[in-house]
């Protein structure tokens, strides 16, 4: 994680993340509707995230926001595909400038760590089938896609769903290099 820090969101970082967020959906044309989409709402709302999750960040030495990722602990209000026993994460942006340098892998890890940490079996998350580039991070972390539990959230758009067993020996786990990301 050379050259940046993960930590939790803090308010000041909102309106950042927020925007980051959205443009990494739109550019990477992630969104449906384009501008016009209603899901950018959600993606810029990085405080309504943060009362229902637990949303994290990976800023540079001078604190500005490269990246973050809504780390959801179990069912509830702010989860997709969650079950008992599953963590789950959601809203995963890196900007373009700091892509390639892991900061991507680094958060999945925060993720990983926070389901660890609470006892959880399993986390999961939802991706759209053109995540290319995000489906071999998820790979290189021993993510396995769940093709029983791939759903629709609103009509002609179907997101598969990878889901990663948590070993009760965290060194049992794979090693990622973050670099790679």
């Amino acid at each position: 994680m050379d050259g940046f820090t993960i930590r939790p969101v803090r308010p000041e970082d909102h309106e950042r993340l927020g925007d980051l967020t959205a443009a990494a959906y739109l550019d990477d044309g992630l969104l449906d509707f384009g501008s016009g989409d209603p899901y950018l709402e959600v993606l810029r709302d990085v405080a309504g995230r943060a009362e229902h999750a637990e949303v994290l960040v990976a800023v540079d030495p001078d604190g500005r926001v490269l990246g973050g990722v809504a780390f959801v602990g179990g069912p509830g209000p702010f989860a997709d595909i969650a079950r008992d026993g599953e963590a789950e994460f959601r809203t995963l942006a890196v900007a373009p400038a700091a892509r390639g340098r892991g900061v991507g892998a680094a958060l999945v890890q925060g993720c990983i760590d926070r389901a660890r940490a609470l006892g959880r079996q399993r986390v999961v998350l939802s991706t759209q089938p053109t995540m290319h580039a995000a489906h071999r991070v998820y790979e290189r972390f021993g993510f396995t896609r769940a093709r029983e539990r791939d759903w629709s959230p609103v009509a002609d758009l179907l997101l598969l769903v990878y889901a990663l067993e948590l070993g009760a020996d965290p060194a049992a786990d794979p090693v990622v290099d973050p670099a790679r990301d």
